[in-house]
C-alpha cells in the first residue's frame, strides 16, 4: 500500500515539477528535461498586457464571485438546515449540487443558448461570467456551511438561545454566523481556488475583452514552450496558495471549537 500510494503521488507531482523546470529553462525541444537556465520567461510574461488583463480579470471575477456566494449561501444553506422536514431538506441538498454534476460543457451551451437571444443579449458581458463562476462554485460554499452547521448542533444552540428570550434576528448575528466564520473562511478560499482555475465554462460565456488566466493561458502553449510553463507556474501556485489557505482555516476551525 505505501508502495502504490508513492507511485501514485509521484506521478501527481512529475507534471508540475516539469512545468516548473521548464519554466527555467532556456530550451525545450524533443528532450525529456530542458537545457539551459534562464528567467526570460517570467520576465516576458510579465511585460505581456494581455496576460497582466486576463490577471486581474480573473481577480475581480474572483472577488464578486466570492462575495455573491457569501450573500447567497449563508442564508440559503441556514434555510435548508433549519427545514422542518427532512425530506425537504434532502430535496434541498441534492438540488444545490446539480451544478456539480451536470458537465460544465453543458452548462456553458445553457448560457449561450439563453442569453445570446434577443430577449437576453448577455453573453460575453463581465456580468454572466461572474454568474457562471457563482453558479460553479456555490454548492461548494454551501455544502461546507451545511456540514459545519450539523456538526456544530446549531438547532440545539439555537433553540436554548429561544428559551432565553432571544429573537431570531438576535440568534443569526450572535451564534450562527460567528459559529460559521470558520467554514466560510475556509469555504470561501475553496471558491478562490475553483475560480482561479475555472476554463470550460468561462471559455464558453467570456468576450474577448473579459477573457479570464486560464483562457489566455491556452494561447501561451501556441508558442514558446518556456512561456507556457511559466504562464502554468503562476496558476498553479495561485491554486495552490489557495487550496492550503482553506484547509489552514479549515484546520483553525476544528482547533477553535476543540479549544472551547
Amino acid at each position: 500500500m505505501a508502495l502504490v500510494t508513492a507511485c501514485y503521488l509521484l506521478y501527481l507531482a512529475a507534471p508540475i515539477a516539469l512545468l516548473v523546470l521548464g519554466s527555467f529553462g532556456d530550451s525545450w525541444t524533443g528532450t525529456l528535461l530542458p537545457s539551459g537556465f534562464t528567467t526570460r520567461w517570467y520576465e516576458d510574461l510579465l511585460a505581456d498586457a494581455s496576460f497582466r488583463r486576463a490577471f486581474f480579470t480573473s481577480l475581480k471575477v474572483l472577488a464578486a464571485t466570492a462575495v455573491i456566494d457569501a450573500l447567497i449561501a449563508v442564508p440559503a444553506a441556514y434555510a435548508i438546515h433549519s427545514a422542518a422536514s427532512r425530506g425537504v431538506r434532502t430535496a434541498a441538498r441534492i438540488a444545490s449540487l446539480m451544478p456539480v454534476a451536470v458537465p460544465e460543457l453543458v452548462l456553458g451551451f445553457g448560457f449561450i443558448l439563453v442569453f445570446s437571444s434577443s430577449t437576453l443579449p448577455w453573453l460575453g458581458t463581465f456580468e454572466l461570467l461572474v454568474a457562471a463562476h457563482v453558479v460553479l462554485t456555490l454548492p461548494y460554499l454551501m455544502n461546507t456551511l451545511l456540514a459545519d452547521m450539523q456538526t456544530l448542533g446549531l438547532a440545539r444552540i439555537e433553540a436554548a438561545a429561544a428559551t432565553l428570550g432571544a429573537g431570531f434576528r438576535q440568534r443569526f448575528v450572535d451564534i450562527v454566523l460567528p459559529s460559521l466564520r470558520h467554514s466560510l473562511t475556509s469555504g470561501l478560499v475553496m471558491v478562490a481556488a475553483l475560480s482561479i482555475g475555472e476554463f470550460q465554462l468561462s471559455n464558453l460565456v467570456a468576450g474577448f475583452l473579459d477573457r479570464t488566466y486560464p483562457i489566455v493561458l491556452l494561447q501561451a502553449f501556441y508558442g514558446a514552450t518556456g512561456f507556457a510553463c511559466a504562464a502554468t507556474v503562476v496558476l498553479l501556485a495561485l491554486a495552490t496558495l489557495a487550496a492550503g489557505a482553506s484547509a489552514l482555516a479549515a484546520a483553525g476551525g476544528r482547533r477553535a471549537r476543540a479549544g472551547g
